[in-house]
Order: C-alpha cells, then sequence, then structure tokens
C-alpha cells in the first residue's frame, strides 16, 4: 500500500522541498562545494560522505574565529570595519592562530608594533636623581 502510495504521488510530481546538506549539518560553510572541491581536487581515489561535512565545519570554525579576534582589534582601533591590518593584528597576537599562519603574508597586514628593547632610552628620571649634587645646609 504505502509503494504505491509513494509511486502515484512520484507521478504527480509532488515533491519534497530540497533540503541542502549544510542545513543539515548546521553549518554557514556550503558542504555540497567542499565535497565537489574535494574530488575534483583527487586527493583520494575514495570521498566519504562525512568528509566534506567535517571540512566545512572546520572551515567555518576558523573563519569564525579569525573574524571574532579581527573584530575587537578593529573596535580596539575605533573602527567599524575590519581590514586586513585587523585580521593580521588578531592572527599575530594569537599564539594558535599564529603558529598556523606562521609563513602567510597577509597584504596591508603591515607588521606588529615592535621596538627592540635595545633601542629605548635608558630611564633618565632615576639617572638624574642619582648624578644630582646633595644639598647640604650650614
Amino acid at each position: 500500500m504505502e509503494a504505491q502510495a509513494k509511486g502515484v504521488a512520484g507521478r504527480r510530481g509532488e515533491r519534497k522541498k530540497a533540503v541542502s546538506k549544510s542545513s543539515k549539518a548546521g553549518l554557514q560553510f556550503p558542504v555540497g562545494r567542499v565535497a565537489r572541491l574535494l574530488r575534483k581536487g583527487r586527493y583520494s581515489q575514495r570521498l566519504g560522505t562525512g568528509a566534506p561535512i567535517y571540512l566545512a565545519a572546520v572551515l567555518e570554525y576558523l573563519a569564525a574565529e579569525v573574524l571574532e579576534l579581527a573584530g575587537n582589534a578593529a573596535r580596539d582601533n575605533k573602527k567599524n570595519r575590519i581590514n586586513p591590518r585587523h585580521v593580521c593584528l588578531a592572527v599575530r597576537n594569537d599564539d594558535e592562530l599564529g603558529k598556523l599562519l606562521q609563513g602567510v603574508t597577509i597584504a596591508n597586514g603591515g607588521v606588529l608594533p615592535n621596538i627592540n628593547p635595545v633601542l629605548l632610552p635608558k630611564n633618565t628620571a632615576t639617572a638624574d636623581k642619582k648624578n644630582l649634587p646633595s644639598k647640604k645646609i650650614d
């Protein structure tokens, strides 16, 4: 009975609404596109069904992490928009992201503000106090 009803519904053209793999997995990143690129890239002969979901989830997590830190850097600089400088500051100031993107150059990112301690002037306030002659009252 159920098989016949299923066939009849199929002939009428009634279809369930398509649900994307990303929404099934609860992700924003495109699972279908990641799967297509993994197949097209020929990284392996066979591809499991969970691989593109896992990879899309990892990519989404990394993107969210970088965007959150870059947004914080933008707010610290009193800006409303994230620019490459904020992304660079966010990545370089985070230990794990800095290690992951160690050899990566971010265009228009600049460098971390850093002055070698040797180049800084010595503390003159304490040196002046030591060099001043003490006044003696007779």
